[in-house]
């Protein structure tokens, strides 16, 4: 195919309608890949959806619109036929529910009976997943979604499409693994960070292959808490995102162990509580995180939000 046929296939949209065997709520199912508000990677415009990611055989944008109860999909670039094949996953097909059950645990019960149609979202981008989870290791989000933005727009790829704002792709692995130090450090990345990226990428898609093909979680989190920097907390957070992993828990969170704790007993906890409450739905247990997190209790503030420190001056 010559360069001018291949720029025209690749701005002619492909477009299909995806109707799921369940009520969903899109903006609450794939919406939660967002990280922050001026993601560049993706934003909502009235009732669409807009995302850029880069998939396996190149970047693709996708605008997704919830239409009397199907998904009305439209995507633009070389990686769109891709896109649109994942985009039941990405909608949360796989996510399979058998056995869990709230219905004796009243708060539980109502946030689910409010939330129903939410599911567990999987893009089956393992690295991307990855990268996101690892700038956002032992910072604030503030400063984790600040340095997200100025590395995808600086470093990832302008993606096609008639999107009513640029949106950008992430690198490719490669990308990433080309990235300057000094790049890094304007962005707020520790070396800790940037370092665990790059030598993550350096190991190309094996990574992300081995993660796949992982038959169980603790497979993936093992292939995953194999690399330098990467511990429970990241690959926790990346089997989430990547896999949609119903029992990923991240332990380590600086507040998640105090929000369940909380939410079920009405005082903190720390990661071993939160362990042991979460215990009686073993299987499911990022579901109630899920739960708890989109419409539980909240503990009133005591104090101050965490100032972020800036070690770009360094």
């Amino acid at each position: 195919m010559t360069t001018t046929a291949t720029a025209h296939a690749a701005a002619t949209p492909l477009t299909t309608i995806y109707r799921p065997a369940r009520p969903l709520n899109l903006f609450r199912t794939v919406g939660t890949l967002m990280r922050g508000p001026k993601d560049p990677t993706m934003f909502v415009d009235g009732t669409t959806l807009w995302r850029a990611a880069q998939t396996p055989e190149g970047v693709a944008t996708l605008a997704l619109r919830n239409v009397s109860g199907d998904v009305h999909a439209t995507a633009w670039g070389p990686g769109a036929e891709w896109a649109l094949e994942q985009l039941p996953d990405l909608c949360g097909a796989s996510d399979d529910d058998s056995g869990f059950d709230v219905s004796w645990h009243p708060v539980l019960a109502d946030i689910d009976r409010r939330t129903r149609a939410a599911r567990l979202t999987r893009t089956d981008l393992v690295f991307d997943a990855l990268a996101s989870a690892t700038i956002e290791q032992k910072v604030t989000s503030l400063q984790a979604f600040g340095a997200w933005r100025v590395l995808i727009t600086r470093f990832g790829e302008r993606a096609p499409g008639p999107s009513p704002r640029p949106l950008f792709a992430p690198p490719t692995i490669d990308g990433w693994r080309r990235i300057p130090s000094w790049s890094w450090h304007r962005a707020g990345v520790e070396p800790p960070q940037s370092r665990a990226i790059v030598r993550a990428a350096e190991r190309g898609d094996r990574i992300s292959r081995a993660v796949l093909t992982a038959d169980s979680g603790a497979e993936r989190d093992r292939v995953l808490t194999s690399l330098p920097g990467i511990g429970a907390w990241t690959s926790a957070e990346t089997r989430i995102r990547a896999l949609g992993d119903p029992d990923a828990v991240s332990v380590g969170d600086y507040h998640l162990a105090h929000e369940i704790g909380f939410a079920l007993t009405g005082s903190r906890t720390d990661d071993d509580g939160m362990l042991e409450l979460l215990a009686p739905w073993a299987g499911h247990r990022q579901r109630v995180i899920r739960l708890i997190l989109a419409g539980g209790p909240r503990e009133a503030r005591r104090g101050p939000r965490l100032a972020p420190e800036d070690h770009r001056a360094r």
